[in-house]
């Protein structure tokens, strides 16, 4: 399950929510993009098929719910980019990262204390 861009913005709509109609996401979209309601209804569809949110059909108005969580996801565009542009190396996407984006003291930390406790594993 590899989510779209679009798809992947419809899906930190509903891990938001926890649970959306067509037309909350679509209320949503509309705030920074031009998103027709008709063009929402139809990747929410498409997303339905592809297994990334399950649809409750029980009330008038259906109501989706995400099927793959925030990590999943991120994981997967993770593994792409780091396959297709950094080719395979993720040191180099580390690196690209802090180059490009100042962490702070607190990230800085974090991140050492991450290399420290896999080294200790290892």
């Amino acid at each position: 399950m590899k989510p779209t861009e679009s798809e992947l913005e419809i899906l930190q709509i509903i891990w938001e929510k926890g649970q959306c109609s067509v037309r909350d996401v679509h209320e949503i979209l509309e705030k920074t993009k031009d998103a027709g309601y008709t063009t929402t209804l139809k990747l929410m569809q498409i997303m339905h098929d592809k297994g990334l949110v399950e649809r409750d059909t029980t009330a008038k108005t259906h109501l989706y719910k995400a099927l793959i969580t925030r990590e999943q996801a991120q994981n997967t565009a993770l593994d792409k980019i780091i396959s297709t542009v950094f080719n395979g190396s993720s040191s180099q996407l580390v690196m690209q990262v802090l180059s490009n984006k100042q962490a702070s003291k607190e990230e800085l930390d974090m991140i050492k204390n991450y290399l420290d406790n896999l080294e200790k594993n290892n």
